[in-house]
């Protein structure tokens, strides 16, 4: 996010992009090396925000948008129609980034096999734009259809989690993708209550969520049914197990010099895009060795120090950036380099 310019510019859209100028700043390198070859991905186009915002601030940028969301990318094409050849979209899960850039109609998508990419973003979990569409099942404040799609086309909804899933498995979902402390409990109690009737609204699930966990537990955790939303929206999207592919896959994408920046908003998130990082920017040459093997020094190094986080000032004017994290990684290498001496 930008400040006030940006604020009048998305409000329409009902979208301000999250720490839109550290990302700029992060994905200028790559940019402005490659010049008017230089292609970003938009991983998660949602409304377009990031995407117009680096349009706008680099003259010479082609980008290519992916979304699962039909409604998103709709949306976004009639926004940023007036960049014309610039801008390119394909309809699919980010993890299938690869398989976009190989099969893509237009020249955003040639420069892009042919140089490879500039810089890329990843701004993960659901986009503000959806979780203000109450149709759409995400928000837990408002009675809506168990649906949690961001696909529509998807073949699981939350409701069928919720209707189908064994006890283990709803126990298993809640645990490790909400961190859900009470996730036996709950699970026990959907099972009782599914067998009265399927779950089919939220509102009959946040009403179950209240009259489960502890009173003491709800007046301290925030709202009682965060955790088994964000559990629930993950598995129905396979969240994790897309990032978890889509890492090796941009970093193959990426050209010498070129960033990836990944923004996630939970804890999970995160982790799972530090270790990755931490992975990459390791040589796997024995500690003991005094000099580097060929082919074992690291092709990648760490453009952020840690998770780097919105400013106060930021999280005033979008409250939503306020869980933001930002990691990011720069392709140093394509081919392992000549044996060095490593320092005593």
């Amino acid at each position: 996010m930008t400040g006030t310019d940006d604020n009048r510019r998305s409000g329409e859209h009902g979208h301000v992009p999250v720490m839109a100028d550290r990302i700029a700043d992060l994905l200028t390198p790559g940019i402005e090396a490659m010049g008017d070859k230089a292609v970003v991905l938009d991983a998660t186009l949602g409304a377009g925000g990031h995407t117009e915002h680096l349009l706008q601030r680099f003259p010479s940028v082609h980008i290519i948008g992916l979304d699962r969301d039909p409604v998103a990318l709709g949306g976004a094409v009639g926004r940023l129609s007036g960049f014309g050849d610039r801008f390119g979209v394909a309809q699919v899960r980010f993890d299938q980034l690869s398989d976009a850039i190989a099969d893509g109609d237009g020249a955003v998508f040639e420069l892009a096999r042919a140089h490879g990419l500039a810089g890329a973003l990843f701004d993960l979990g659901v986009s503000s734009m959806q979780l203000d569409q109450v149709d759409r099942g995400f928000a837990y404040r408002v009675d809506a259809p168990l649906d949690m799609r961001m696909d529509p086309s998807g073949p699981l909804t939350a409701a069928d989690v919720l209707n189908t899933y064994s006890h283990g498995e709803l126990a298993r979902v809640l645990n490790t993708y909400g961190e859900e402390r009470f996730a036996g409990k709950i699970a026990s109690a959907i099972l009782r209550e599914r067998e009265k009737e399927p779950f089919t609204t939220s509102a009959r699930l946040v009403e179950l969520l209240y009259s489960t966990i502890p009173a003491a537990a709800r007046r301290s955790g925030g709202h009682p049914a965060k955790r088994t939303f964000q559990a629930l929206r993950i598995e129905v999207n396979r969240e994790l197990e897309s990032i978890e592919n889509a890492l090796p896959a941009v970093c193959d994408e990426l050209a010498v010099g070129g960033t990836a920046v990944f923004m996630s908003y939970q804890s999970l998130e995160d982790r799972i895009v530090k270790a990755y990082f931490a992975k990459r920017t390791t040589s796997t040459t024995p500690p003991d060795l005094p000099m580097e093997l060929p082919g074992h020094e690291p092709s990648f190094r760490l453009a952020t120090r840690g998770a780097e986080k919105a400013t106060k000032d930021e999280i005033e004017l979008n409250a939503r950036a306020a869980p933001a994290r930002v990691r990011a990684i720069t392709r140093i290498r394509q081919d392992s380099a000549p044996p060095t001496l490593r320092k005593p």
